[in-house]
């Protein structure tokens, strides 16, 4: 081969090699700007002479534009040219969890970490791949490495409490708890997810005065968290501070009308919960409270150890009772298909401490019935 032509041919090589470079600089700047349309419109149609890095970056235009298909197909082709590149495995994998490839997505965060051991990105993709193929004790080894390693995200720290909290280690799931709030974002949806579970652990341990806190600061944060207004409710109660609980009940009465409740707040909120003999007591508060027909407002639940519900006590609004002068509510005894009225009334100012102290009484047998019925068939 003469000088010449090999002058041509080194020529051509280094032509290739900076139009190749050209093409990925291009394709980088457009994905920096978030043109991934126009990344696939112009550049995914003749993908085989392109470069590992020029393949990846079509491949990741197709990552964001959810097209999970023709993103494994160009990291496939971009890890078929340079094997050596870890977030080709690393985008392929994320894409095959939530393709619900959970198997294929483990063993593809592998490779990835086996060539960038220390990525804390990578371990948490793993973690989420363990855990939804219910690998729970190998999913926890997994976030705890991404713990360890250099700018690990919020995810990692969020399921290890996640995980501790479905196994009921509750010790160690509110432990992981105060880890996440230390370590995360203020503004993040987990932060706040952080603070409620601290706060319900706190009251199950019956340690209120770190429950409180931790639910007053949520909804400093979230003022449309209703459910946190409920629990701070019920510590309020437990703790007979009855004073701290009108402004609460104000704003849940107020997202009532405007109807932002949802689900199991739309008619009703729990404003105590305690414990009778083996079973536990839910007290119920519903938001109705202009009909001028019989309805029930406050309804306490008698719930077994197997969390069955046996039978309840409430106050009935009573029409009648109001017509004559009587008091607003009469305490009944709602078990099965009969119906008990016991002697017992109250008005809108009654003390909670007096309610409770007749419905225990009730419970007890020391308040008779003064008139029982069955509806018949």
């Amino acid at each position: 081969m003469n000088k010449t032509i090999s002058i041509i041919i080194l020529s051509l090589i280094h032509l290739t090699a900076f139009s190749q470079d050209s093409l990925s600089s291009e394709l980088k700047r457009l994905a920096d700007n978030k043109q991934f349309d126009k990344i696939i419109e112009q550049y995914a149609g003749s993908p085989k002479n392109y470069s590992a890095k020029s393949l990846y970056m079509i491949g990741l235009a197709y990552y964001m534009k959810e097209d999970d298909n023709n993103c494994i197909k160009f990291m496939n082709l971009s890890i078929d040219k340079d094997s050596k590149d870890p977030k080709a495995y690393y985008i392929k994998a994320a894409t095959l969890n939530y393709m619900k490839q959970f198997e294929n997505a483990a063993k593809t965060f592998q490779s990835a970490i086996a060539l960038k051991p220390d990525e804390a990105e990578y371990y948490s993709g793993l973690g989420d791949s363990y855990y939804n193929l219910e690998k729970f004790e190998l999913a926890l080894e997994i976030y705890k490495k991404a713990t360890e390693k250099k700018d690990c995200p919020d995810r990692p720290y969020s399921m290890i409490a996640q995980i501790y909290s479905d196994q009921k280690n509750n010790e160690k799931a509110l432990e992981s708890f105060y880890v996440v709030k230390s370590k995360i974002d203020k503004k993040s949806d987990s932060y706040i997810n952080a603070l409620f579970n601290i706060g319900l652990l706190e009251s199950l341990k019956g340690t209120y005065e770190k429950a409180e806190p931790a639910f007053v600061e949520l909804l400093q944060l979230d003022p449309s968290d209703y459910h946190s207004y409920a629990k701070l409710i019920q510590i309020y109660y437990r703790r007979k501070e009855y004073d701290k609980v009108k402004p609460l009940k104000e704003k849940l009465y107020e997202a009532h009308k405007k109807g932002q409740l949802k689900e199991n707040m739309k008619d009703m909120f729990c404003f105590d919960q305690f414990k009778w003999n083996d079973k536990l007591i839910q007290a119920f508060e519903r938001f109705e409270d202009s009909s001028k027909e019989i309805y029930n407002k406050h309804l306490f639940y008698v719930v077994n150890q197997e969390g069955k519900i046996e039978f309840r006590i409430q106050t009935e609004y009573s029409p009648i009772s109001v017509e004559q002068g009587g008091a607003k509510y009469l305490l009944c005894m709602t078990k099965g298909t009969s119906h008990s009225t016991f002697g017992v009334g109250f008005n809108d100012n009654f003390k909670y401490d007096d309610l409770k102290k007749y419905v225990i009484e009730i419970l007890e047998g020391k308040i008779k019935p003064g008139a029982t019925s069955t509806p018949t068939k």
